[in-house]
Formats: structure tokens, C-alpha cells, sequence
């Protein structure tokens, strides 16, 4: 009897020593730090430092509500893109940073791991730039037709999705246009592809756009399209400015009188010439 109950206790030391030496891991590895998550149109990508000596990192990332997926296992970069495995773009994520030897994924021990910040892709992913596709300013009505930004995940028949295919009613743009060598910036806002907004017909003007969620608190603005300018009615004046004009006139101007002064100097030159020919023949 008295063996079987210290057998029983050998038996539950044993067990609390495996469960706590798993708890701890391997301290001498060093785990990630300054883990961050880097996001445009859903194209994820999970950063960290240091870069690995001696071990390796594995990436387990882990859903609210799914199941936990490894990425870039035993890798020794310092990044992992985790597109992939976040599809669920309204669910909210963590990333378990292990830090591994090339044996330690085939024990039984939990290896030392760093944790990220939460990652929500739908509420975090920044919206990437606009693509202009065609523009005009006829009259009074400046045009401009742009494109969304595709995303990395794809429809059944292998299409790429754009922002607005996952954002829907949440997706508006805003257009901000100025007159050419101005500072003052109206806007216009649209949940379509096209602006329609009235202007100045006797100026040109610049414009770009830019993807807005309202709902959002933070991340609410996208990155800004690609600067353009109208060319409609755009005389010298407007292409070059008032002191390129003004240069020109004063090289202009030193050339008159260059040109003058020199035409004086040769009368005088002729004429003092001609004047010395006919001193000989006055003496005769």
C-alpha cells in the first residue's frame, strides 16, 4: 500500500516538473521584439527584430474564432507574410512569435514566444492609392474616372477583389482639386468612380483622390493618388511664371542696347575714318 501511494506521488512530480519545464521553454533563447503589422489593401505583413543567431522563429497566428495557423516556419527572416491565413478580414488576430531550435519543433516542450498587438485587417489595413484612369476639363465641368485598388484575395474564378468588393457601403472617395499654382483646396466627395465638379473654365487645375472610411477612428484616410494637372487653355505665362518673362525681357532689353552702343561706336569709327581720307587731299 505504501508503495503504491509513493509510486502515485513519483508519478504526480514527474508530471508537474514536465508541465512547468514546458511552461518555461528554452529561456536562453531570445524571443521577437517590436513585433509590428504592416498593412495595404489586405497585403499583411508581420515584422519583428532581432535577426536570428543559433535558432529560428515559427509564426503562429491565431483568430478569435479560428483555428491557429502556422506561417514561415523555421525561418530565419525577420518578416512573415501572412495574407493568407487572415481572409476573414473582420476577425481579429494575434501572432505568436516562436523562437526555435531546428530540433525544438519535434518535442514536446513550448518553445519561448513573443506576442503582437491585436490586428483587426478590416478595421487596420490602409487603403492603397487610386488609380486615375482618364481626365477631362471641358467648359466649366472638370471630369476625372479612377480605379479601386485590388487586394491579394481573388473571386471562384480567380479575379482579384478591390476594396470596394469587401468594403461595400463603408468605401467613399474624396476628390481635392485646386487652380494650377494655387494653394486653396476644394473637395468633392463619391461612393461611384467619377467626379463631376464645376471650376473656372479660364484656368487649369490640379487634383488628386483619395479612398476614405468614415467609420473608422483611426486609418480613416488612404494613401493619395498620383498628382495630375489639366492643360485646358494653358498659355506661356501659366507654363512658365512672370519671372521667366521677366529674365527674358532684361536679356532682351541688354541686347537692344548692346546692340545699339555698338552701332554708335562703328558710326563714330566710320566716320572718323572717312574723315582722315580726305585730309590729303584737302593739302594738295
Amino acid at each position: 500500500m505504501l508503495r503504491a501511494v509513493a509510486g502515485g506521488r513519483t508519478l504526480l512530480l514527474s508530471a508537474l516538473l514536465w508541465r512547468l519545464a514546458a511552461a518555461a521553454g528554452n529561456p536562453e533563447l531570445p524571443t521577437a521584439v517590436n513585433i509590428t503589422w504592416s498593412s495595404i489593401n489586405f497585403k499583411t505583413i508581420l515584422q519583428w527584430q532581432p535577426k536570428p543567431s543559433g535558432y529560428f522563429y515559427t509564426v503562429e497566428v491565431h483568430g478569435q474564432t479560428s483555428d491557429t495557423k502556422k506561417k514561415c516556419i523555421l525561418t530565419a527572416e525577420t518578416e512573415c507574410d501572412v495574407t493568407d491565413v487572415l481572409r476573414n478580414v473582420r476577425e481579429t488576430y494575434t501572432a505568436h512569435i516562436l523562437s526555435v531550435t531546428s530540433s525544438g519543433m519535434d518535442n514536446f516542450e513550448e518553445p519561448p514566444f513573443a506576442v503582437s498587438e491585436k490586428f483587426t485587417p478590416y478595421s487596420q489595413t490602409v487603403l492603397g492609392k487610386p488609380e486615375i484612369q482618364n481626365y477631362t476639363q471641358k467648359g466649366s465641368k472638370l471630369n476625372v474616372v479612377f480605379q479601386d485598388p485590388l487586394t491579394p484575395y481573388t473571386f471562384p474564378n480567380g479575379s482579384f477583389q478591390s476594396i470596394r468588393d469587401i468594403f461595400q457601403h463603408d468605401l467613399e472617395y474624396k476628390l481635392y482639386y485646386w487652380k494650377d499654382q494655387s494653394s486653396g483646396k476644394k473637395d468633392a466627395t463619391t461612393k461611384s468612380h467619377t467626379f463631376e465638379v464645376s471650376v473656372d473654365s479660364t484656368k487649369n487645375y490640379c487634383f488628386y483622390v483619395q479612398g476614405i472610411i468614415p467609420s473608422r477612428r483611426e486609418n480613416r484616410n488612404g494613401q493619395e493618388s498620383m498628382v495630375l494637372c489639366t492643360s485646358v487653355g494653358r498659355n506661356l505665362l501659366d507654363e512658365y511664371g512672370a519671372e521667366v518673362f521677366i529674365i527674358i525681357a532684361v536679356i532682351a532689353i541688354a541686347a537692344i542696347t548692346l546692340a545699339i552702343v555698338l552701332s554708335v561706336i562703328l558710326c563714330k569709327r566710320k566716320k572718323a575714318k572717312a574723315a582722315r581720307e580726305k585730309e590729303p587731299l584737302n593739302g594738295v
